[in-house]
This record gives C-alpha cells, structure tokens and sequence, in this order.
C-alpha cells in the first residue's frame, strides 16, 4: 500500500487551491504515495475553471472520511468550510483563514491518528488567521502545540541549500534572550538527524554566528563567546560534524555552500534572504522536532497572482517528496 500524504489546501483565496490542482495532475506512481487534499471542492472547482485546469477525479465528504476513502488514487476531502461562490482571489479574509486553519486542524488529526504518513502545507494568510481569532502566528507552532511537542524549529531545505533556524516568529530585540546552550544543541541535532535522513549521510554543519562579525572576540556581543561557540564545541564532543560560529555575512559565500549541508542560522532573515535568493522555487519548509512528519512550501499565499493560473507548483511538489523521503527513513 502506497503511502498517504495529506496535502491541506491553504487560504482559499490565495494560490494553495491553484498549486494543488496542479499537483494533483501527477499521478500516484510518478509521486510514489497517494495524495489526501483537505479542502474544499466547491473553491477547487472554481479554481480549475478559473485557471482552465482539470478538475479533482475524486472526492469525498470530509465527515467520516476515512470510511469512504478509495482505495487508490489522489482524492480530494471535501470538509465544505467555506462557500467557494464568496471567496474574493487576492483578498484577506476572515472565513478564508478559519478555513486553513481547520484544514491544518483535520491535517493534524490524521497524522496523529496514524490516517496519513505526513502532512505537506500549502501557504496560509497570517493576518487571514489573526481576522478568524486564530492565536498561531503560522503552521508552525499551530502543529507544535497540537502535536503536543515542547519545541520545535523550521528548516528550509532544498537540493543545494538547508539552513534551520534557533529563533522565527520573534522581534529582532528578543532573539538574543532565546538563543540558550540547550536550545542551539537542540536545534543542532534535530539538523543532523533530519539532513541525514534526506541525503543519506552524516551532514556537515556550519553555524552562523549572531553579531557582526561574530561579535569579534566580544567587541559587539558576547553570545558567540559565551553561547554559541560553547555549543559548537559541545555538539563536536556529541559526534557531530560542526563549525563556527562563523560571522554571518561570509556564510553563504561559496565555497562554505559547497562545503555544507545545513546552515543553523539565529534568526528569521539571517537564513530565509540567501535562502530564497538561491533556492525559492524548489525550497521546502520543515517542521522538526514533531512526533509527525510535516513539509511546505517556502512561499506565500501570493495574492497577486491568487487564481490566474500563473502559480508554480514546484514548491509543493517539492514539499511532498521531502515527506515521502521522511517518512520512508523513519
């Protein structure tokens, strides 16, 4: 039995609904596992007019879907969270980020029910969420809380370029008070374990530092000397292939991509800047330290080009081979 990946389909009126039809083109054997899309038909079908795609083969009702589900291709769960005739493309709103949010709710629940072997994400609205009252900033800590994991941290991958990162979702004044011994190791290991499992070997590790310079022996900060470079050695001491802490504008240079496997970067921009620089149309976004496997894509809702027909599906298709290759390595 092929595996099941459940793909949710992101805000209604962005280009989640557009990228999964298109994904929805490739067929169960050239993805190796069959694809569950939590959405809603009604707002598929307008897309698949809108954007002259096929529409969805098969579909069933998302009340007790489990028991009605085929037994072999792509299927389409249909939980009718939203009225397709009212989404306005390219336009935040309220019932459209209730809709995502329940989407990843149902995605949630059949990963850790055992329904599905991972969840791959299309992109929410942030505000859309914060207009429905959802709390979660975003994907990641709505799947961290739910899944019951104390902690988590995001990696972005691709075939040339990972980096994970100590800190996201914070403001710049805060991240020095997050970065700890205990949670760089963390975040250090769970790289390790998660780049091992997609190239198949033990990853090299390069960590960049957080001051300019790298605080240059503590003339602009201390954390380097006090944290990060007591970390990289304690993590050298655990068996891991490591380095740094390196000052963070020569990091990405290349001769250190060619030489790395996985950059753990101290905050949002420091890694996602030359990440979409060199990698934004393939890039993935992983969530580690889960007790379920969970990928997406590394891009926006793009509401400018939200039911046009121009979205790249590239990302998400992306995000579903990483959940097969984390899944057939556990």
């Amino acid at each position: 039995m092929p595996k099941r990946i459940a793909v949710t389909m992101g805000d209604p009126a962005g280009v989640g609904p557009e990228i999964c039809l298109k994904l929805l083109r490739r067929s169960e054997e050239e993805l190796g596992c069959q694809l569950l899309l939590f959405g809603d038909q009604s707002v598929l079908e307008r897309v698949s007019k809108r954007c002259q795609l096929p529409p969805p083969e098969q579909a069933v009702p998302g009340k007790n879907w489990l028991q009605t589900l085929p037994g072999e291709g792509h299927v389409v769960v249909d939980f009718g969270f939203v009225d397709g005739g009212k989404v306005c493309p390219g336009r935040v709103q309220a019932a459209c980020g209730e809709a995502a949010f329940r989407y990843v709710e149902e995605g949630i629940r059949a990963a850790m029910e055992g329904s599905v072997d991972a969840v791959s994400t299309a992109p929410i609205n942030k505000e859309a969420w914060s207009l429905a009252g959802i709390s979660f900033p975003g994907h990641t800590e709505a799947f961290t809380t739910y899944t019951g994991a104390s902690e988590s941290c995001m990696m972005l991958y691709s075939a040339g370029l990972a980096c994970s990162f100590v800190t996201t979702h914070i403001p710049l004044r805060e991240v020095s008070s997050q970065i700890t011994r205990e949670r760089l190791l963390r975040v250090m290991e769970w790289s390790r374990d998660a780049v091992r499992r997609l190239n198949g070997k033990d990853p090299r590790l390069l960590v960049c530092g957080l001051n300019p310079h790298a605080g240059e022996g503590g003339l602009f900060g201390e954390e380097e000397r006090k944290v990060i470079a007591p970390s990289v050695e304690e993590a050298k001491a655990r068996g891991m292939s490591v380095e740094g802490p390196l000052s963070p504008d020569a990091c990405f240079i290349a001769k250190h991509r060619e030489a790395t496997d996985c950059f753990v970067c101290m905050y949002h921009d420091q890694g996602h800047i030359p990440f979409k620089m060199l990698a934004f149309e393939t890039g993935v976004n992983i969530t580690l330290g889960l007790s379920v496997v969970r990928t997406s894509v590394d891009h926006g809702t793009a509401f400018d080009i939200a039911w046009s027909g121009q979205a790249d599906p590239s990302s998400l298709l992306a995000a579903v081979d990483c959940a097969l290759r984390l899944t057939e390595a556990t």
